[in-house]
């Protein structure tokens, strides 16, 4: 099964290095990161986790739950967990899936054969409180994310969701952003944009973040 954006994301039940998680009960109404690790004990996963630690309190102001995901046991991951608190001087606090079974990573997609026949790839998803993926990266698994990308996503999504706006390339929060081609009644582009637009081409109109 592959996951494209729009989707709605598959509901599973799973063992943990927190118990058994019910994805969607887990979920809730918050928006979810779930990203998958090639396999416990592994360098850049080590890093990885802990980054995604540290910014425990980056994600609890967007409303964001994360959630790991690796193919070894819930006891191994306990384990894994002790080093990567000691090494990354964290305390890592969100649940670590143990998928030994596959069945999330069947469900996900998340076992590539032509990179690894039984290891997971270095994938994640956004997954909104609608259930509805809205982001999918997959990087190799010598390749560590960039967590300060995926914080900006969300910031876009979380504003292009309840703006007429979309944000443009290398946008950060509190950037201008671009009010999209279809709307073009400027009676309701003065409401909803007070402080105005700077209209570079008629398709490309600039204007300052709006509240979130």
């Amino acid at each position: 099964m592959t996951l494209r954006l729009g989707d709605v994301a598959p509901d599973f039940e799973q063992d943990s290095s927190l118990g058994q998680i019910k994805f969607y009960d887990w979920a809730g109404d918050s928006w979810v990161v779930l990203f998958s690790h090639p396999s416990d004990f592994t360098p850049v996963c080590t890093t990885e986790l802990g980054l995604t630690s540290k910014l425990k309190a980056e994600f609890e102001k967007r409303g964001v739950k994360v959630i790991a995901l690796s193919v070894d046991p819930a006891d191994k991951h306990l384990e894994w967990i002790k080093d990567i608190n000691e090494t990354q001087n964290t305390i890592v606090g969100f649940p670590i899936i143990a998928d030994a079974d596959r069945k999330v990573s069947e469900l996900y997609d998340l076992i590539h054969p032509n990179a690894s026949t039984t290891a997971t790839v270095r994938s994640l998803f956004v997954i909104d409180p609608a259930k509805k993926v809205r982001l999918t990266i997959t990087y190799p698994a010598s390749t560590g994310r960039n967590f300060d990308e995926i914080l900006r996503v969300i910031d876009s999504l979380q504003l292009t969701d309840n703006h007429s706006v979309a944000t443009p390339g290398n946008w950060k929060d509190g950037d201008d952003v671009v009010i999209v081609p279809s709307l073009q009644d400027e009676e309701i582009i003065k409401q909803k944009f007070p402080k105005g637009y700077k209209a570079i081409r008629p398709y490309l109109r600039l204007t300052p973040q709006p509240n979130k």
